[in-house]
């Protein structure tokens, strides 16, 4: 396993942050994860942290929400719904599911995959992960097509002696699911650490529990708030509150199958990563992460703002509030 060296990260670029919107309905109060459709035009999925019905909302590039048009005078939309009448439109409500700490989401092709890995005292034996069919914007209901039980294979007791079994980041790759896992200090919930380690999850059991794969780790990267792969799969982006750290995909050795994934596929920790710093008045609590395309990411965080970086330029920020 690769592990990272000093200099690995190239120094920080300076950041080119765009606010394109807030996210101002009521309901949507601790964005938590965010994926661009890949068949919807304008649409943006996202959910709330803990302490949330399960469920998802549909939102626009503005940060709006999508309410289905049959429905607007039933229901309330963005900060009017706090005073108006009529209740604020719901989202789309996921039945045979449950919202204990849901903390990432990751799309490939029409599939939805919704982390509910939060677990910040490194004691909850209930860890999964929700495979959803896309629901069309305007649902008012879905269900998981299944759920996805798992736990770590180095975590020995419960709750664990070194907490490093918290995560807040999962992204798929060609239908494989991976988790980076977010650390603290002297079993405190509010002291984080650097490092993180990634795990792939190799099986799909929905009647018992999957142990997940450890495959790399990075003992000096900010703790990960979010993770997404991007659309052709050359680039991981790996958020924290200050910055985003761009791995690229890993070779694969001379010599290895075609038809086989050599473990040296999986080290995305072990390349050299770009690094962006991000103006810590804007991003906040940076921790949703998606790519609206392949030169530009978009992140929202639990302020309810949403922003563009461009990966194109380098440049200063010029999106202050």
């Amino acid at each position: 396993m690769g592990l990272p060296r000093p200099g690995d990260a190239q120094s920080p670029d300076s950041t080119v942050l765009n606010r394109t919107g807030r996210v101002a309905h009521t309901l949507i109060d601790e964005t938590s994860g965010i994926v661009r459709s890949r068949w919807q035009e304008n649409v943006w999925w996202v959910h709330n942290d803990s302490g949330d019905r399960p469920r998802l909302f549909a939102i626009d590039s503005t940060g709006a929400v999508h309410v289905a048009p049959w429905h607007a005078g039933d229901y309330a939309a963005g900060a009017e719904a706090d005073s108006s009448a009529n209740p604020p439109w719901p989202g789309v409500q996921l039945g045979a599911a449950a919202h204990i700490d849901y903390e990432d989401i990751a799309v490939e092709d029409s599939t939805l995959y919704l982390g509910d890995i939060g677990n910040n005292g490194n004691a909850r034996r209930d860890l999964g992960i929700y495979v959803i069919r896309e629901p069309f914007q305007y649902d008012r209901r879905t269900r998981p097509v299944k759920h996805l039980p798992i736990q770590y294979p180095d975590q020995e007791t419960v709750p664990a002696r070194e907490w490093d079994f918290d995560a807040e980041s999962l992204f798929v790759d060609n239908g494989t699911l991976y988790v980076l896992t977010k650390h603290r200090k002297g079993q405190q919930i509010n002291v984080s650490q650097p490092g993180t380690k990634l795990y792939r999850l190799d099986t799909e059991h929905t009647h018992r529990v999957n142990t997940l794969t450890l495959v790399d780790r990075h003992d000096t990267i900010p703790p990960p708030t979010a993770a997404a792969l991007s659309p052709s799969g050359d680039r991981l982006a790996v958020l924290g509150y200050a910055s985003v750290w761009l791995f690229p995909r890993p070779e694969r050795k001379r010599g290895s199958s075609p038809g086989l994934r050599p473990d040296d596929e999986t080290h995305w920790l072990s390349t050299k990563p770009r690094r962006i710093a991000l103006p810590a008045d804007q991003s906040q609590q940076a921790e949703a992460v998606t790519w609206d395309d392949p030169h530009t990411l978009r992140i929202a965080n639990e302020q309810r703002n949403v922003w563009t970086l461009s990966l194109k330029t380098k440049a200063r920020s010029n999106g202050r509030r």
